[in-house]
């Protein structure tokens, strides 16, 4: 689009006066596109008042600015005439009224999710001591079937665990008796009254134990022929052969040797 010359005004117009100063300066459009990084093919159409490729008018202003300071042109007076030939420039939007009326707005809070999980958190705490408070204050308890009913007899302290005592190992009754191999010998120390050494080996001749019998403990050992024991503090031990008792093992601090087979005890 070729605006030209005002019909009032005998200056040339924007693009020709740019054309005219290219010309009076020996430049040529490759040399001023080269300086200005302005494209040859836009350089030409600004020449000839063609503003259609500068994208609107505010790159319009910007290659006018750049192509009049390499020819040697005062920017301002072509910005001025542009804007009078293309319909002045906009007047900018007063921006304090809004600016204004968003400060004044009031800000919505957000409900603070945390502050009230925390509150029912607290209340239930609450609610639940209050309950246990109220039925110890008034004496109520939980009844527990096959419990001790002694109210004279005082109740543990609820942080005191109740004293273990060794249970001593229950002798062997009928029932345990019968459920024994009788094709096999089955022999059970138990460290009553101390400690004791012991050793057993089976019929042939393979070693089963040897070691130290802790008061307390127990040692077990089947065969299918016989068991050959030696028993160190013999008086200390507590002997079940075949599931029977054997009263009589040895003395204190004596040294036994001693040897089973199937059926009932029997000293070898």
């Amino acid at each position: 689009m070729s605006i030209g010359n005002s019909p009032t005004d005998d200056r040339p117009s924007v693009g020709r006066a740019i054309q005219q100063a290219r010309v009076a300066a020996r430049l040529t459009v490759e040399e001023v596109s080269a300086s200005t990084r302005v494209r040859i093919p836009l350089v030409h159409a600004i020449e000839q008042d063609d503003f259609s490729r500068c994208g609107g008018d505010v790159y319009a202003r910007g290659h006018l600015r750049t192509l009049a300071r390499a020819v040697h042109l005062d920017p301002g007076p072509l910005i001025e005439q542009y804007d009078a030939e293309h319909g002045g420039r906009p007047e900018p939007t007063p921006a304090a009224p809004l600016f204004e009326a968003e400060r004044i707005r009031p800000e919505r809070r957000r409900p603070n999710w945390t502050a009230a999980m925390v509150a029912a958190i607290v209340a239930v705490v609450g609610f639940v001591g209050f309950t246990l408070f109220s039925d110890g204050g008034q004496g109520g308890g939980i009844s527990v079937a096959g419990g001790d009913t002694n109210p004279d007899k005082p109740a543990p302290h609820p942080h005191t665990a109740p004293a273990e005592h060794p249970r001593p190992d229950p002798e062997p009754s009928d029932s345990a008796i019968a459920g024994l191999p009788k094709d096999k010998v089955t022999i059970k120390v138990i460290g009553r009254d101390g400690q004791s050494w012991i050793s057993a080996k089976d019929a042939n001749g393979k070693l089963l134990e040897d070691g130290l019998l802790r008061q307390g403990e127990s040692k077990t050992f089947t065969d299918k022929e016989r068991i050959d024991l030696v028993l160190g503090n013999a008086g200390a031990v507590q002997l079940y052969v075949n599931g029977k008792e054997v009263k009589e093992v040895g003395d204190q601090g004596s040294v036994e040797r001693l040897s089973y087979t199937p059926g009932d005890p029997q000293a070898g």
